[in-house]
């Protein structure tokens, strides 16, 4: 008789839906179960863990959501490889329902950003800074219009950014970028309107000009610095 793996062990039965999430991510992060790994169907899962199969349906059906298994018709159920945009979601709720104060979420921000900027003037390619600072033209063109002005410069902003994360190289922090740049989706665009329709638009072009230099220059101080400094709080009250 072949034994059966270790994460396959009989569960409490309390939280039982719970239960069967935390053993097959147990056996994910112990690397039992790898990436593209079929998993035991809903019956062998039922019988080895001792649970009902509805219990079993329901946890796939969860970290099926979460991007963390996948489902291919008549083939089964795989452990997926590389990261999902669906895997972000959750996290943006569970930081929104925790209610964390708007100052640690500007924390948060600011490490980001900064981490961000690390890395994309560690990775950059010659090809990658031109696009950059073809957005930041985009951005000065936009201050110029008569008509939504607002929206078409932030429009370029969240180009801009995304081309500094993607200058990054690194999935994981862009994901994480992600997060954080839609949890602070309605402060930028009031920092955004209320720099432009204040006249203050020169200053908001200002910075973005500086942290275009930095990773052109190869400038790593001050970085957190800079990077506040775009956030405009004294500015704004």
């Amino acid at each position: 008789m072949t034994q059966k793996p270790s994460y396959l062990k009989s569960l409490r039965k309390e939280s039982v839906v719970q239960s069967v999430i935390n053993c097959l991510t147990d056996a994910i992060r112990s690397k039992e179960l790898k990436p593209g790994d079929k998993i035991p169907t809903e019956p062998e899962l039922a019988e080895s863990l001792g649970v009902a199969r509805s219990s079993v349906r329901e946890a796939i059906k969860i970290l099926t959501y979460l991007g963390v298994l996948e489902s291919k018709r008549s083939e089964g159920t795989f452990v997926c490889s590389g990261y999902k945009e669906s895997m972000i979601d959750p996290m943006v709720y569970g930081i929104l329902l925790n209610q964390e104060s708007f100052e640690n979420l500007m924390e948060l921000r600011e490490m980001t950003e900064a981490g961000m900027m690390r890395l994309a003037i560690s990775h950059h390619n010659e090809k990658e800074l031109e696009e950059l600072e073809m957005i930041l033209e985009d951005m000065k063109k936009a201050l110029n219009l008569k008509e939504n002005r607002v929206d078409t410069f932030f429009e370029a902003d969240n180009r801009f950014h995304d081309k500094i994360a993607e200058m990054g190289k690194n999935p994981m922090a862009d994901k994480i970028n992600k997060v954080v740049r839609s949890l602070t989706y309605a402060v930028r665009y009031q920092t955004v309107t209320a720099m432009i329709l204040g006249g203050k638009s020169d200053k908001l072009l200002k910075t973005h000009v500086e942290l275009f230099n930095a990773i052109k220059e190869g400038d790593n101080t001050n970085l957190s610095a800079k990077v506040r400094r775009s956030y405009f709080e004294d500015e704004l009250g």
